[in-house]
C-alpha cells in the first residue's frame, strides 16, 4: 500500500509542475480565446493536482513511510509545507484572473490582460516554478534523513 500511495503522490506532483509549466508557456502568448480557455483547463488540472497532492501526500505522513512524528521534526518537510502552502495561497490570483476570463470566452472574445496584470500572473508562475525546484531540493534532504 506504502507504493502504491508512493505512486500517486508522485503522479500528482509531476501533474501539477506540468501544468505550471504549461501555465508558464500559455501566458507568454498572445491572449486569444483558445489560449485562455487552455489556461483556465490547465489552472483547474493544477488546481487538482494540489488537492491530491496534500490529500496524499497527509495520507503518507499519517498512515505510511515514518510516521508523523519524523516529518513534524523535519525542517526540510517544515519549508516544504510551508512553500507548499504559500504557493497555493500565491495561485489564488492567477486562479481568479483565469476565472474572470469566462464571460468573455463564452462570447467567443479573447479576454483583456493588461500589462500590469500580466506582469503580476507571469511573477507568481515564475516564483511557483522556482519554489518546486527548492521543494524537490527538501524531499531529497528529507528522504536522507537530513535538517532533523
Amino acid at each position: 500500500m506504502s507504493t502504491l500511495f508512493a505512486f500517486f503522490h508522485h503522479f500528482c506532483a509531476f501533474t501539477l509542475v506540468a501544468a505550471v509549466a504549461v501555465e508558464f508557456t500559455l501566458i507568454q502568448q498572445e491572449l486569444t480565446v483558445s489560449i485562455a480557455r487552455r489556461l483556465q483547463i490547465t489552472d483547474i488540472v493544477l488546481g487538482a493536482a494540489a488537492a491530491a497532492l496534500l490529500g496524499v501526500g497527509l495520507l503518507r505522513v499519517l498512515f505510511f513511510e515514518k510516521g508523523y512524528d519524523y516529518y513534524l521534526h523535519s525542517y526540510a518537510f517544515l519549508t516544504k509545507i510551508a512553500l507548499f502552502v504559500i504557493l497555493g495561497a500565491l495561485s489564488v490570483i492567477p486562479t481568479q484572473e483565469f476565472l474572470s476570463w469566462s464571460a468573455s470566452i463564452k462570447a467567443g472574445q479573447a479576454p483583456v490582460l493588461d500589462a500590469r496584470q500580466k506582469w503580476l500572473v507571469s511573477s507568481i508562475i515564475h516564483c511557483e516554478l522556482a519554489a518546486i525546484v527548492v521543494i524537490l531540493l527538501c524531499a531529497a534532504v528529507m528522504a536522507r534523513g537530513g535538517w532533523v
